[in-house]
């Protein structure tokens, strides 16, 4: 069977298995959950927005007190045995004054397109070099912030496990030697794994870390071909992800939390090439609304925001605040 066949299965076997948990408890509504964000200076940048000021609006305007810090491999050591430390070191300087909480992804698929950012000197090294440089860049990494009071846990690699995105390989027995590469350098902090939301049981992501973080994606873009495609929105009840989240519990007895709730339009190129009109098919403030209501009804308890960097394009460039406004309710 391929690998659509199994995720298909898995889907409706945990499906089954949530409306059965709902059924007997009515309701996984959870009432005191804590909303974070996903920051990416990359994407601030594609968005030709000012990285800085966006960031203090997020800490400031907003208040937001837990974000997933996105970060580069290819724009820290853009050339080899040469980091450039001065953007991530103001981030986190920041996020210390104002009292924010980070999630530190480290590695080299730390999320945002293409997902793996693999620097270009490094291209034409054969695995084996890739991945001793790569557990090199990990402990200049959390050697320097360690040290740092707004770092709460270190996320190792973005969604490892989950073959999406332009990657050289993926290596699940690398994962574990990051891992413990991370825990040798700074035992005092939890391991956070990420994993897909609707295509894993999420087993593999909890053997490994300490805490499973899902992403949480509501409608996306299936690719046909290079021009072709439709939007797709999954029809999974919130209970898919609370029944997963309990049986990591009983199984693991590791908390699950959504380190990606989807909050901006899925599109096949940067955001300011795209028609609004088309942006709006797959996030606007009422699909906004309602990814919220779905989250509260998952039984989940943390939940960070993927794309707080539109919803500041969109205030900033196209005059339109709303769903800036509606996501300060929540901070």
């Amino acid at each position: 069977m391929n690998k659509l066949g199994w995720i298909i299965i898995v889907c409706i076997g945990v499906a089954l298995a949530s409306a059965y948990y709902f059924l007997r408890t009515n309701s996984m509504e959870q009432k005191n959950i804590t909303w974070g964000v996903n920051f990416s200076q990359m994407q601030a940048e594609a968005l030709q927005l000012n990285w800085k000021e966006m960031y203090l609006a997020m800490l400031r305007d907003l208040g937001v007190k837990k974000v997933k810090l996105v970060t580069q491999w290819d724009w820290v050591e853009g050339k080899q045995d040469d980091f450039y430390f001065q953007d991530i070191d103001w981030q986190i300087a920041q996020a210390e004054h104002y009292g924010t909480q980070l999630i530190y992804v480290v590695g080299m698929k730390t999320g945002r397109w293409p997902e793996c950012h693999l620097p270009t000197w490094a291209v034409g090294l054969s695995k084996e070099e890739q991945q001793k440089k790569l557990l090199e860049y990990v402990e200049v990494m959390v050697r320097r912030y360690k040290g740092s009071p707004a770092v709460a846990f270190w996320q190792v690699e973005h969604e490892p496990l989950f073959k999406f995105g332009e990657c050289p390989w993926y290596d699940k027995e690398f994962l574990k030697k990051e891992v413990a590469l991370v825990k040798t350098l700074d035992p005092s902090r939890q391991i956070i794994i990420s994993d897909t939301g609707e295509a894993s049981l999420w087993f593999e992501a909890a053997n490994i870390g300490d805490i499973v973080s899902a992403t949480m994606y509501r409608t996306v873009w299936m690719h046909i071909s290079k021009n072709l495609g439709f939007f797709f929105k999954w029809p999974l009840p919130p209970q898919f992800y609370g029944a997963k989240a309990m049986l990591i519990k009983k199984v693991f007895n590791k908390p699950v939390i959504c380190g990606e709730l989807q909050a901006e339009p899925w599109v096949s190129r940067v955001f300011n090439e795209v028609p609004l009109e088309e942006q709006e098919k797959s996030m606007n403030l009422d699909l906004f609304k309602t990814n919220i209501t779905y989250a509260k009804k998952t039984g989940l308890g943390e939940f960070y925001f993927w794309g707080v960097e539109w919803w500041y394009w969109l205030k900033e460039k196209q005059h339109k605040p709303d769903i800036w406004n509606e996501a300060k309710k929540l901070f």
